[in-house]
């Protein structure tokens, strides 16, 4: 767990200053804004499509795959992201609920999903690296690590960031995670 909170925090570090490096224009570039650098040059970068489903625009030799999911509903403005290849399940689900276009009802259709047990989990220590903001110059990572079912007793975590560190967001659901102070 320390060294998955290492590799986690040191990338979120060095992330926000990448936007610099990449051309507005390039989509390969733009997505991978999201990826940590000792990972960028490796990663897949998709494109994905209507039906949830996705063009590679650019194969990798790692796990890590970045999209970028710009003005999608619920989503801002600039918006791209990066997680390992197994969460892409998971991902697709999502677009699917945020695809009405209100949270309220987004948060419904994936409570249900939880309760029914068809909510796609991701893989346990996953991390979701975000870039995300009203611009590409005012854009803010945020970084998770997915712990699906974890819970205070389980990891030793608090379930709330009162302490001001690391602590699990959604406890004991598919959806928990680990919330990573900062930016």
């Amino acid at each position: 767990m320390k060294r998955i909170l290492t590799i986690a925090l040191a990338a979120l570090a060095v992330a926000a200053a990448a936007h610099a490096q990449a051309p507005a224009d390039d989509p390969i570039a733009k997505a991978l804004l999201a990826a940590p650098p000792n990972l960028r040059e490796a990663a897949t970068v998709i494109k994905w499509k209507a039906d949830y489903t996705y063009d590679t625009l650019k194969k990798g030799t790692n796990t890590l795959v970045c999209y970028d999911r710009s003005g999608a509903p619920l989503q801002q403005p600039f918006s791209v992201e990066c997680t390992m290849a197994g969460n892409l399940p998971r991902v697709a689900q999502s677009m699917k609920f945020e695809a009405v276009g209100d949270r309220a009802k987004a948060n419904v259709a994936i409570a249900a999903a939880e309760t029914a047990g068809t909510r796609v989990k991701p893989e346990f220590g996953s991390v979701f690296f975000n870039m995300n903001g009203p611009d590409r110059e005012h854009m803010h990572p945020h970084m998770t690590v997915a712990v699906p079912g974890a819970t205070t007793a389980t990891l030793g975590l608090p379930d709330n960031g009162r302490g001001g560190g690391v602590w699990i967001m959604n406890a004991g659901t598919s959806t928990a995670h680990l919330m990573i102070p900062g930016e």
